[in-house]
């Protein structure tokens, strides 16, 4: 299983695994990303690569999962998936990805909208994170 919904009041609570924190990490994008669309049926047609840094594993996380909503609010970016992802701690976190997917197109249905990811109640293990997505 990447990942799993859990109940929440007015916005959506998902788990995602991995056999490593990086594949956890990847998983909880595409759960983000399958509230809106189908991600499975997304095309790999484009490949962004995503840099992002963060104090700790939390802010990392967080950054991660905006970088792709601003790519998806600002050139219409869907994901199909994450490879070569890469978590390092020098002084700080940093990640390395590539996403690969589409625009948005009348290919796809959308369902929903994530409007922002939030610190609420987000969790972080080796294998497993938690997050709130803001509907």
């Amino acid at each position: 299983m990447k990942y799993k919904f859990l109940e929440h009041t007015a916005d959506a609570k998902f788990q995602a695994y991995g056999k490593s924190l990086e594949e956890a990490f990847s998983n909880a994008a595409l759960a983000m990303f399958s509230i809106m669309t189908d991600t499975g049926k997304v095309k790999a047609k484009i490949e962004k690569k995503i840099n992002v840094k963060g104090d700790d594993l939390k802010s990392l996380l967080y950054g991660f999962l905006e970088e792709l909503l601003f790519l998806l609010d600002s050139e219409s970016f869907i994901l199909n998936k994450i490879k070569n992802i890469k978590i390092k701690k020098n002084k700080k976190f940093a990640l390395s990805a590539i996403a690969t997917g589409d625009k948005i197109s009348d290919k796809y249905e959308l369902h929903g909208e994530v409007k922002a990811v939030t610190y609420s109640e987000m969790e972080i293990d080796k294998k497993m994170v938690q997050v709130v997505v803001d509907l």
